[in-house]
């Protein structure tokens, strides 16, 4: 797992006005953090851009093509089934800056196994008498290891050459320095990512094609869109009953047996998607907070400055003054300036991802804004997300920030903290509990666990508990 350290907006550091990508639908991508977000296929033909109307079209085509040599097969490993393997071997088109690894901008693709297991499935497919291109995309609720990132990458390469046409539409309205270069096959002008070691292009992506997950990857959505139509519930229902049950990937194998069972129960699973209405994520709103915390990397100390000052060789105490100042202006900022608002939507609490990247945003705005040379971390891979703020090699404290409603709360304290400062060497360590309800006990576990520690002599982390809970306005009190 990687780490993001000086989050670099495309917008910043080729000097383009954030706006004017919002106002031609652009994605204005962080040039060395992944998003999560994914190009949907499904959406393709919604766009307003004619480049990803034609995609669209290209993607199909692709597919039905594929569809053809599938049929044309007789056996696995004959001429049509390995074009077909061929066809289906996606590698990664690099500096769309989408994707799970978001402390990288270079994700996976498919290997060999993963093409030769989707060939197999299309295969059992096309032989129940399905022809819809779209069976590909029904292929994440079907097969392990097909997730929503693949499906972007898959998708990237099918329709790179319209990706690249939109591109250079996009890229005419700004004086950007360009080059020359060979991407999958299609000579393209594209800007060079000034922080990837390796020089990979950025391709600008349209927002109107972007949807945190994939149509079909998304089981609620595909049961909910059928739910709404009688007619099709009680199709779906007798063929492949066990759509409605499937919510974990756990679950696959019985849907999976169930839908290839029949051409009418694959076809139905086709209905549902096709029901689905699919729409992009709402940029403007950031339910999932994947936007807002990039507002704070300079607005936070700039709106409320605060005077840091560390030694010329700073010890691991001294580390932890300024990280327990930070986490102070943290708290203050949520409860009294109305910080809080960002940890919500709709009524409903972010993620907790959410919460950690905003004091990520925080903590890196003070250690900027006072330069300091301190270097805070977010670590971002598939699990928790930790934070270290350190000086050199030995002066380091590790942040911990989780929401009251996390059943692990208690057992991060306990255990997954003293984990984190095990394994960078440190003693020094502070929790941040997030109160957004179902607190409960916690908090006194938590403090009782502290207590115990240092009756025993032994380091202990320092906790703060921050009210993060909505607020009623003053006109409803």
């Amino acid at each position: 797992m990687g780490t993001i350290r000086n989050p670099v907006k495309f917008s910043e550091h080729f000097d383009v006005d954030e706006a004017a990508l919002s106002t031609l639908d652009v994605l204005d991508p962080t040039l060395n953090v992944d998003v999560r977000l994914f190009i949907d296929p499904m959406l393709l033909a919604l766009s307003k851009h004619p480049e990803m109307r034609a995609a669209s079209r290209t993607f199909r085509s692709f597919f039905s093509a594929v569809i053809k040599l599938l049929a044309a097969s007789k056996k696995e490993g004959d001429v049509a089934w390995r074009e077909a393997a061929r066809r289906l071997r996606f590698p990664e088109v690099p500096g769309t800056c989408l994707g799970y690894s978001a402390a990288s901008i270079r994700g996976s693709a498919f290997g060999p196994d993963l093409s030769r297991r989707l060939v197999t499935t299309a295969k059992e497919i096309v032989d129940l008498g399905v022809t819809d291109p779209d069976l590909f995309v029904a292929l994440p609720l079907l097969e392990e290891g097909v997730g929503p990132d693949l499906i972007s990458d898959m998708t990237t390469n099918i329709v790179l050459p319209e990706l690249l046409a939109f591109n250079e539409r996009i890229l005419r309205s700004f004086e950007i320095p360009l080059q020359q270069i060979d991407l999958g096959g299609y000579a393209a002008l594209l800007p060079i990512n000034p922080v990837d070691r390796r020089q990979s292009p950025v391709i600008l992506l349209p927002k109107d094609v972007l949807r945190e997950l994939p149509v079909a990857y998304d089981w609620d959505s595909v049961c909910d869109a059928a739910a709404k139509n009688a007619l099709l519930r009680a199709k779906t229902n007798s063929l492949i009953g066990a759509i409605w049950k499937a919510k974990t990937r756990r679950q696959k194998k019985s849907v999976r047996e169930a839908v290839l069972a029949s051409k009418e129960a694959f076809s139905s699973l086709l209905e549902a998607i096709h029901e689905t209405a699919p729409r992009n994520y709402d940029f403007e709103r950031d339910p999932e907070g994947l936007f807002i915390w990039r507002n704070l990397l300079t607005a936070a100390a700039r709106d409320h400055p605060m005077a840091l000052m560390l030694s010329a060789k700073p010890s691991a105490d001294d580390v932890l003054v300024i990280v327990m100042k930070i986490v102070e202006q943290f708290k203050f900022l949520i409860e009294d300036k109305g910080l809080w608002k960002e940890l919500w939507h709709d009524g409903t609490r972010r993620p907790e991802k959410s919460a950690q990247r905003l004091f990520f945003a925080i903590a890196h705005s003070y250690c900027d804004a006072n330069n300091l040379d301190i270097s805070p971390e977010m670590d971002t891979g598939s699990g928790s997300v930790d934070f270290k703020i350190s000086v050199g090699a030995s002066a380091k404290v590790i942040v911990e920030t989780k929401l009251s409603d996390n059943s692990k709360v208690v057992s991060g304290y306990e255990k997954q903290l003293e984990v984190y400062k095990k394994s960078e060497r440190t003693t020094k360590g502070v929790y941040v509990v997030i109160d957004i309800g179902r607190m409960g006990k916690k908090d006194q576990a938590i403090l009782k666990l502290k207590n115990e520690r240092a009756g025993q002599g032994l380091p202990c982390s320092d906790v703060v508990f921050i009210n993060g809970n909505e607020r009623v306005s003053a006109s409803k009190l």
